[in-house]
């Protein structure tokens, strides 16, 4: 926290962190929140939980739907991501992710105590879900995943660039590895346009340190899969190109939740909740319906 006295720590946008709706870390850092109320008392939580490189501002959609079903919904942008604190894409370990979800999640729990509790998490935000999920997993209701970051891609950790990543993040964390291709996100022009445009989206080349940590964190997951017994659903695009679709399959057969389903959009891409309107309609709506099925009446 700064000094008295001191100037306010500003965000990327030149807007003074305490003056955005947030909450502080255990380091002191201001996570920019958003929040998807409910007009009735909520009959659920539910924290949106986004991936690398982008904020929560994109799953506005998703927010509203659960909102129009008596879901609470929230979230924030990680650390180093969005109108967060933190040098962009820049994590020591990728636990404090999931340190900082369970704490957002434990202060609504405070607020709106007996209530059922999901997540929603896409792409690194899956990893994060998941692994917040092992911790306390008597304490959520389930867990929807989206192009979870289960394995990385095979296309882009080919056996020589995993290589050069360990040998590097010794010799060189600060490295620059690669960037994340637009045309990656989405068939849909319009989806692929808006995230070119999004200034709030990092665009930068990702860090050789950053990389590690996504690799810990799927090493941790694969290490975590057979002990899982929390219920999930996964929705994943056949044709994506960013997060390894067969780490959601090997996910869900080694899984040992007994309430455990997945879906494989034939041709999709990667950001399903922004594909083309056939496959972002039926998402919103397989969201929906499988949280609902979760709530008590």
């Amino acid at each position: 926290m700064p000094e008295s006295g001191a100037a306010p720590r500003l965000s990327p946008q030149g807007v003074p962190y305490r003056d955005l709706p947030h909450i502080v870390n255990a380091d002191g850092q201001h996570l920019f929140c958003r929040y998807w109320e409910p007009d009735s008392t909520p009959r659920a939580l539910a924290f949106i939980s986004h991936g690398a490189a982008e904020h929560t501002g994109p799953y506005d959609e998703i927010g509203q739907k659960l909102k129009e079903m008596s879901v609470l919904a929230f979230g924030h942008d990680h650390v180093g991501h969005g109108q967060s604190e933190g040098g962009r894409l820049e994590i020591k370990d990728f636990h404090i992710y999931v340190r900082d979800l369970l704490q957002h999640v434990d202060l609504m729990k405070s607020r709106h105590p007996g209530l059922p509790v999901f997540i929603v998490g896409h792409s690194m935000g899956g990893a994060i879900s998941i692994l917040s999920a092992c911790e306390r997993q008597s304490d959520f209701a389930g867990l929807v995943l989206i192009g979870p970051l289960v394995n990385v891609s095979a296309e882009m950790a080919t056996p020589f660039k995993v290589f050069v990543v360990k040998v590097m993040s010794v010799l060189a964390p600060n490295l620059p590895i690669g960037s994340i291709e637009s045309k990656l996100v989405s068939r849909e022009p319009k989806a692929v346009a808006q995230f070119e445009s999004d200034e709030l989206v990092y665009k930068g080349r990702l860090r050789v340190s950053f990389g590690m940590q996504l690799m810990a964190a799927c090493a941790s997951i694969s290490e975590k899969m057979s002990s899982m017994t929390f219920p999930f659903y996964i929705l994943h695009g056949s044709d994506d190109k960013l997060c390894d679709i067969e780490g959601s399959k090997s996910l869900h057969e080694k899984a040992a939740s007994k309430d455990k389903k997945i879906k494989i959009y034939e041709g999709a891409y990667h950001v399903l909740h922004h594909e083309l309107p056939e496959v972002s309609e039926s998402v919103l709506k397989e969201i929906t319906s499988w949280i609902s099925e979760r709530i008590p009446a």
